[in-house]
């Protein structure tokens, strides 16, 4: 049985090298290669493949979000997310979003293709450091809108400025960024952020 493919990165040079070594494996077939996340869902449904595996961090559409659009709009296919990033947070949504895989990129290709061979079977695969620090690490503090509050701060802009693009009031996001500040145990919101995003949680 051949399985078909969709490979999802920003960055062109490991994408077509993905491409190429998984074209070598001979019940492997890439019917999609896309850089973008808002991107997936369109080629999944053109090529329907039978694993998408998918990048998280992609302009667009991170790879999270595309894997909750797929799950949607694609149910039969599996989503393995190969990332860089091997974040226990990320490791959590991911799982949320409805991906059945997780394989960090430095695995040897032989890990990668066993974890394509397995999904197909119904099984789960994660890389297994990355599952006992989310084990150890336990869920995320944050709440859904302490969260948007973090997000928006990252460009360093000012507390209206976050209360506008939210549609809150300027009490609320420093009700929001106070409650992150203490959950992360750090001292200002430039320090709350850097700590969630290390642990995955944004």
């Amino acid at each position: 049985m051949t399985i078909r493919l969709l490979l999802a990165d920003d960055q062109e040079l490991v994408r077509q090298a993905l491409c190429a070594l998984l074209e070598l494996e001979d019940d492997f077939e890439v019917v999609g290669s896309v850089g973008r996340g808002d991107l997936v869902a369109d080629a999944a449904l053109a090529g329907r493949p039978d694993v998408a595996l998918l990048d998280i961090e992609m302009p667009g559409l991170d790879g999270l979000a595309a894997a909750a659009v797929l799950a949607a709009q694609v149910p039969g296919c599996r989503v393995v997310m190969l990332t860089t990033f091997g974040r226990a947070g990320y490791l959590r949504r991911a799982m949320d979003a409805g991906a059945v895989g997780f394989v960090v990129k430095d695995a040897p290709a032989e890990v990668l293709a066993d974890a394509i061979r397995r999904v197909m079977k119904g099984e789960r695969v994660v890389d297994p450091a990355l599952a006992v620090a989310t084990l150890a690490a336990g869920e995320s503090p944050l709440t859904a809108r302490e969260r948007d509050v973090l997000i928006a701060a990252r460009s360093g802009v000012s507390v209206a400025e976050i209360a506008a693009n939210l549609y809150l009031s300027e009490g609320t996001v420093r009700n929001y960024l106070s409650a992150a500040i203490a959950k992360t145990g750090t001292r200002n919101r430039m320090e709350a952020l850097r700590t969630a995003d290390e642990r995955g949680w944004l």
